[in-house]
């Protein structure tokens, strides 16, 4: 799914730090902040004290601040703090029209390129409250991981490793998908079959369609067998938590036994990608980030073709 785009602007003028001002001084916007108390009346006082246009100097005084432009106006702001063996990340999109629509990920991705190629961080770390889950999405959808957590507070950090390999399977996967024909046979029978029972076909059907007219169909003496099928059993980690589970058709969906309904969002997602993929998927209350760790069983290679 394709990020909206958006540029890390350095420079703060007066305009941004009244913009900044607006959204500090917003309680739905700083609810989670550890440091969002003060901050307003900290930029006004310098406002009436400092005569500038340019006061990218006096925001950058601990590490690197930068604006968050999107559509040619700034939305928000990130914070890289460095330390000694880690640099420290503050996301902020405080334009509120625009939350939910992953503008948080896409600032976070960009920051990473400067903390890792920049700053040369040995790791990444944000420390967001643990009833931020719109936060936690967004930073798990950048690929970081949960590394501890205390009553107000949870740690999720990523290292350059980690950034290099996710960058590697972002690229190598793109966008394709793979299914085997036998798989798409009896999942277009099942899309049918359960279209057919009402008037219109609902949105998980739908995705499921659209995911398998997209995909590279091929035999299964043809399929890798680091790539997800039916009945297929992996690691995954679904928004920074890891989860045990196999793939399976509607009438073998299983919950309790993480057994997964390739009509559920999670199983719809994970069709047809490999070990190491990186996706998003959108649910209901926005988006959810998914990846495959690695793949303990597929049907295909171990040659239980009847399955």
């Amino acid at each position: 799914m394709k990020l909206p785009f958006i540029f890390l602007r350095s420079e703060v003028t007066r305009d941004d730090a009244a913009a900044l001002m607006r959204w500090l001084d917003d309680e739905e916007v700083t609810k989670y902040l550890s440091d969002g108390c003060g901050v307003s009346e900290s930029i006004a006082r310098t406002l009436e004290r400092v005569d500038l246009p340019v006061l990218t100097h006096l925001f950058s005084r601990d590490g690197r601040f930068y604006m968050v432009d999107a559509g040619g106006a700034p939305v928000g702001f990130v914070r890289l703090i460095p330390k000694k063996n880690e640099t420290e990340i503050v996301v902020v999109v405080g334009e509120k029209q625009i939350w939910g629509k992953r503008i948080g990920t896409a600032a976070i991705l960009e920051s990473l390129k400067i903390a890792f190629f920049e700053l040369r961080a040995p790791r990444v770390v944000a420390r967001i409250h643990v009833e931020n889950r719109r936060s936690v999405r967004a930073f798990g959808h950048a690929g970081f991981k949960s590394e501890k957590a205390s009553a107000v507070f949870e740690s999720f950090v990523i290292t350059m490793e980690e950034y290099i390999k996710s960058i590697r399977g972002r690229t190598e996967m793109k966008d394709g998908i793979i299914v085997t024909e036998t798989d798409k046979k009896r999942l277009k029978k099942l899309i049918s079959e359960k279209s057919c029972r009402g008037a219109k076909m609902d949105e998980n059907l739908s995705a499921l369609e659209r995911e398998i007219d997209r995909a590279e169909v091929v035999s299964a003496s043809e399929l890798p067998e680091h790539i997800v099928t039916m009945n297929t059993r992996a690691i995954l980690r679904v928004d920074g938590e890891k989860l045990e589970a196999s793939l399976v058709y509607p009438q073998d969906a299983d919950w309790t036994a993480n057994k997964l309904s390739v009509l559920s969002p999670i199983g719809t997602a994970i069709l047809g990608y490999g070990e190491g993929a990186d996706i998003e998927w959108e649910i209901p209350d926005g988006t959810t980030a998914i990846s495959i760790e690695k793949i303990l069983y597929q049907p295909e290679a171990a040659g239980d073709y009847h399955l």
